[in-house]
């Protein structure tokens, strides 16, 4: 998880600090949710979320202009602790002189944004999950293969660099290569994308190290992709019982979320670059309502029923 602190919210949404830079402690955010403290300005702070980000809009601040002196002090002060990350008024307002001087006290940093309280707010809260979101890191290619994001995974030596490669020359797009880091964004939503150091960057054993973008040009790279498939490349074993039809499935779990998978086996004169391709299509299909194996397994159980049916 990579660690937000109000510095960078500050670079990236292009915020204005508006009290004293000497005084500001950039602490870190650790939750991607956002507060907007109404009942804290009317005075109750029984279950005040000081460790979120505190947004403050036009209409927070008109109900604070009507308080009496010592209550707007006593806002302010309660507003401002040591573990509030950030205070961020929206619409261009700009702070009473009492919050500034409460959050210099605790050096709690306060911004302006001129977005509008409830965009800013999506944004925010957009931008913290994705960078707040679990992440793990896995040995395997990601190929983005007819908008589906597909793990390809694997013992080292098996070939999914020389199948990436393939599929990268049949028109499809290259994720990461070796290492994928992979981010839990949501429930259900898995979100891979390659180290900096090796982007774009592809180990054939033999030739060596291969620029993607350089040799195929842009087209043939993406940055990060949504997981919808993992296939797993194994070598072939003959004692061991493939699935021929395709009616079992498999899952590959990653957090709480469960990746469909599919085991290739893998033995000279097999197209891996083909199948996979075929199996990212065929997904779509499945997720389009059309599955072949279930309806050949129909099929076949009508035709022996009426063979039942013949034979009484």
């Amino acid at each position: 998880m990579a660690e937000i602190t109000a510095k960078v919210l500050m670079e990236e949404f292009e915020l204005t600090l508006l009290n004293d830079e000497e005084s500001v402690t950039f602490r870190p955010v650790t939750t991607s949710d956002i507060s907007r403290p109404g009942m804290e300005m009317a005075g109750f702070f029984t279950y005040y979320p000081a460790k979120r980000i505190q947004l403050l809009g036009k209409t927070e601040m008109s109900f604070y202009e009507q308080l009496s002196k010592e209550d707007q002090q006593d806002r302010m002060v309660r507003l401002c602790t040591y573990d509030t990350p950030a205070i961020i008024l929206s619409r261009g307002l700009q702070p009473p002189a009492e919050l500034t001087e409460a959050a210099d006290e605790v050096g709690v940093p306060v911004f302006s944004a001129d977005m509008s309280t409830t965009r800013l707010s999506s944004k925010l809260t957009t931008f913290l999950e994705s960078k707040l979101a679990p992440m793990t890191a896995m040995h395997g290619v990601l190929i983005d293969i007819y908008g589906i994001g597909v793990l390809i995974t694997g013992s080292s030596g098996v070939g999914k660099s020389e199948t990436a490669l393939d599929l990268v020359r049949r028109g499809h797009r290259l994720v990461a290569d070796d290492s994928v880091e992979i981010r839990q964004e949501q429930e259900g939503v898995l979100v891979g994308r390659s180290p900096e150091l090796i982007r774009h960057l592809l180990e054939i054993r033999g030739l060596g190290i291969i620029n993607v973008m350089t040799l195929f040009g842009a087209g043939a790279v993406r940055n990060e992709k949504r997981i919808g498939l993992s296939i797993d490349l194994e070598a072939w074993d003959q004692k061991k019982q493939y699935d021929r039809l395709g009616l079992d499935e498999e899952h590959l779990k990653v957090f709480e979320t469960d990746l469909p998978k599919i085991t290739v086996p893998v033995r000279p004169g097999r197209n891996l670059a083909v199948i996979i391709e075929v199996a990212a299509m065929n997904f779509r299909l499945k997720r389009m309502g059309i599955n072949a194996a279930e309806q050949f397994s129909e099929r076949l159980t009508s035709v022996i029923e009426e063979s039942d049916a013949d034979q009484d």
